[in-house]
């Protein structure tokens, strides 16, 4: 351990830092604040150090990890950049995550762990430290786990390029990094008296359904029961279970399976709104206020970057990605992410962009010069399979054509289809057939893309980032069909995914030279969230607009579609840039 007292040790250790070609740090942080109180180094694969820290050995260590000619390397760093972001730092060349790389080796494993990836890797046995560890085993855990991260590195670097993978770490993911980092920083500032007032109206409601439930039923019961639930339904008021699932308790009362029953009896159709209610209720107009941080009066989540199989981020704590859109309680919802005073909340959404995505990677006429001549991607689908004028398509029409659109190229079969459209299994089998006479390329796209799959073990997005299919092999039907689903979904999905991530790299650098104060709050899938001061709006809109539409060439025009409001619910100016 290098002691802060003893001064020429220290000098001695930061000047040795300082003249490395690259190190490995690891950051130990205290749980009750988050505050950093060590670091452990590695140099060269040999040495280790730990460093306690506090503000002037931080201050010392700014010009170090603030120099572009050191490279930095660590595990799962996106934390790291967070702290030593809030201590003044500007981590410069991140070169190596190796989180990150084991991720993209393998997006389908459990989790990525030091622990877990020293044993499969390095095939050494390091276990985390018991609960009441000394202080000296907490020390001693932490500078190994600095080696560690190292030797891992060696170790996965080859494996990068081997596989191809290497563009897409180096070129998006890393990048990434500190992106994710600003934006949870950042967070999103929240009026709670709108969800307050929101959760009380949403109880009264809860309490008149509750009523009207007990009235059909006949009883009172807890609602919240499935078992309680299934004997009110199946036994006393004698509801047919065909066509419903069965899981090992009985009968399914899931949410899919009372849609089914809402036209045999309406207490179906009062659950689903009792239900859906409540879960909004619980998960954010009474869970939201209570995550707001009392020093900055924002909502911090994380966006989780080695989650996903498909390459796309995840939200958690709380998830801000699964916000309702829908309702008039989820518009309240959305009504209460505001903007501070003097800025305005801009949104910049991709159209369409898997089916635009789709039609280049399927090379589909049609479809391409459907996106080409600006047309509406579902009207003309309506159009074309239903055999009607653009101008006698209704909105149930295109609705239904939207299902397709999405529902088919993700490999939905008939009865998925005809369960989503509300159609019978045979309109969705002639309406599936007359999609691929329509959208020969995707047809054939589709084909080739489970054909690879087969043969490759794999499917991969433009970028190179792979997603391995060993469940395709699989001698259980449903399991190969889910693996067949995945195969097609992942090129689409994960292509979606980088496009937006290279956006956000791009904004991210840019966007201070244009609007120094403002700041990306919030990634939804194809959407991306700013606080924008009102006085550059149009400068930051045509940057946005300008970055999404620009950042790669494909054989249909790229369309992001911004929007700005004073709160996130309410985006009803678009902004024409």
């Amino acid at each position: 351990m290098i002691s802060t007292q003893d001064k020429n040790e220290y000098n001695d250790f930061l000047k040795k830092l300082a003249k490395e070609r690259a190190f490995v740090f690891n950051i130990n942080s205290s749980f009750s604040d988050e505050k950093i109180v060590g670091i452990s180094f590695c140099l060269n694969g040999a040495e280790t150090f730990y460093l306690p820290i506090d503000k002037k050995s931080l201050a010392k260590l700014k010009p170090i990890f603030e120099n572009r000619k050191i490279e930095k390397w660590g595990h799962d760093l996106k934390q790291s950049i967070k702290l030593l972001a809030q201590n003044g730092i500007n981590v410069q060349s991140i070169t190596f995550d190796t989180a990150i790389a084991s991720y993209l080796l393998n997006p389908g494993a459990r989790n990525y762990n030091l622990e877990t990836l020293a044993s499969t890797k390095l095939q050494k046995d390091f276990p985390l430290p018991e609960k009441n560890a000394s202080s000296e085993d907490l020390l001693e855990y932490s500078r190994q786990s600095a080696m560690i991260i190292w030797q891992l590195k060696e170790a996965l670097l080859p494996e990068l390029e081997e596989v191809n993978l290497l563009k897409l770490f180096k070129e998006i993911e890393l990048p990434l990094l500190p992106v994710l980092a600003e934006i949870e920083n950042n967070g999103v500032k929240i009026n709670s008296a709108i969800l307050n007032n929101a959760s009380k109206k949403v109880t009264i409601i809860l309490d008149e359904l509750a009523k009207k439930i007990y009235k059909m039923a006949g009883e009172e019961f807890n609602l919240d029961s499935p078992i309680q639930l299934r004997k009110i339904l199946f036994e006393k008021l004698g509801i047919k279970t065909q066509g419903l699932s069965k899981g090992k308790t009985g009968v399914s009362t899931s949410a899919g399976d009372l849609q089914k029953l809402k036209k045999a009896h309406p207490i179906a159709g009062e659950m689903l709104q009792y239900r859906e209610l409540a879960k909004l209720n619980s998960t954010y107009l009474e869970a939201l206020p209570k995550l707001i941080d009392k020093k900055t009066g924002r909502i911090h989540a994380d966006f989780n970057q080695i989650v996903t199989s498909t390459g796309r981020l995840s939200s958690s704590n709380p998830n801000l990605q699964n916000i309702p859109t829908k309702g008039e309680f989820g518009k309240v919802i959305r009504e209460a992410f505001i903007a501070p005073a003097g800025t305005k909340i801009l949104a910049a959404d991709y159209a369409h962009i898997e089916l635009r995505i789709i039609a280049s990677l399927a090379d589909d006429e049609e479809m391409i010069r459907a996106f080409k001549n600006g047309e509406d991607i579902h009207s003309q689908t309506a159009s074309k399979i239903w055999g009607i004028d653009l101008k006698d398509v209704t909105p149930e029409i295109r609705r239904a054509a939207k299902t397709i659109n999405f529902g088919v190229t993700y490999g939905m079969g008939a009865k998925g289809l005809a369960e989503s459209a509300e159609i019978s299994i045979t309109e969705a089998r002639e309406f599936i057939q007359k999609y691929f006479e329509v959208y020969e390329g995707v047809s054939n796209f589709l084909r080739e893309t489970r054909e690879k799959a087969y043969d490759l073990g794999y499917v991969e997005t433009i970028f190179g980032r792979k997603r391995y299919l060993p469940e395709i092999f699989s001698p259980i039907p449903m399991v190969k069909a889910e693996a067949e689903r995945m195969a097609i979904n992942m090129p689409i999905q994960g292509t979606a995914a980088d496009i937006i991530k290279m956006a956000m790299i791009k904004i991210h650098r840019d966007l201070p030279k244009v609007s120094p104060r403002s700041k990306i709050i919030l990634q939804v899938h194809d959407e991306l969230v700013f606080e924008v001061p009102e006085k550059d709006l149009e400068k930051v809109a045509k940057l946005v607009k300008d970055t999404m539409e620009k950042i790669i060439k494909l054989k249909v025009p790229i369309i992001a579609e911004i929007k700005v409001g004073n709160s996130w619910g309410e985006l009803k100016k678009q902004l024409k840039v």
